[in-house]
């Protein structure tokens, strides 16, 4: 049966029987890989029960029927596995990891928006926190921005009130107070959009730091999000 160039959809033949299981067939692929949504890239068992529709990437070390598999989309469709073999430009959404990949033309790179022949790749990454201010003058967040990144900006906002005696907040970094915004307000939905004014390299995890202007915290909630890029090497 001869199958289209780009998705391997199966054709239906000249005066082919039963033309409906192809036509069903390549409707299925097309659900499967347009808008594609990976259930997961790294799981190596094929799942005890799924549903139609259901993809995922096989990767290295699969076992069961997804052995002989690897690098393709295992695809559940009508009760067993069909395979397709994405290319170098594809695009989806990895769903156990909540990330975004593309396909290099050997295997996908989470967060790339640019990826070259060997595998070198330019990485946009938004990471979200969720942080609790206590009872003091400043917080300072775990170590959330990566080493080895650029930080485009910081933008948050509060998710509970901030209470204390603080007029305002200022959201910055070890060495970079109020570099994100300072002057903030303390009420539920306020927000900051700090940029970088220059894209700035971190060369070492770093946290952020979130500091109460004219008083003391006493209690809230903000919500972070640092978007920045990293760079990946080229493979041998």
């Amino acid at each position: 049966m001869a199958n289209t160039a780009n998705l391997g959809l199966p054709l239906v033949m000249e005066a082919q029987a039963q033309k409906h299981v192809t036509v069903n067939t390549a409707l299925a692929r097309l659900d499967a890989v347009c808008q594609t949504t990976l259930l997961s890239v790294t799981q190596t068992a094929p799942p005890a029960s799924a549903i139609d529709g259901a993809v995922y990437g096989v990767p290295q070390g699969a076992s069961g029927v997804w052995a002989a598999e690897v690098g393709k989309l295992a695809v559940f469709d009508n009760g067993g596995w069909v395979y397709v073999t994405p290319a170098a430009g594809w695009r989806g959404w990895v769903a156990d990891q909540g990330v975004p990949v593309l396909h290099d033309g050997q295997g996908w790179v989470a967060h790339a928006v640019a990826v070259s022949a060997h595998g070198a790749a330019s990485l946009m990454q938004v990471i979200e926190v969720d942080v609790p201010v206590g009872t003091g003058a400043s917080v300072t967040t775990a170590a959330i921005i990566p080493a080895r990144s650029v930080v485009l900006g910081v933008t948050g906002i509060v998710t509970t009130a901030l209470s204390g005696s603080a007029s305002s907040w200022r959201l910055g970094v070890p060495g970079g107070s109020g570099q994100y915004g300072t002057g903030l307000g303390l009420g539920l939905g306020s927000w900051v959009e700090g940029l970088s004014g220059q894209p700035q390299a971190f060369y070492a995890d770093t946290p952020l730091l979130i500091e109460a202007e004219g008083g003391s915290f006493a209690a809230g909630d903000l919500r972070l999000a640092v978007h920045l890029m990293r760079l990946q090497i080229p493979r041998v």
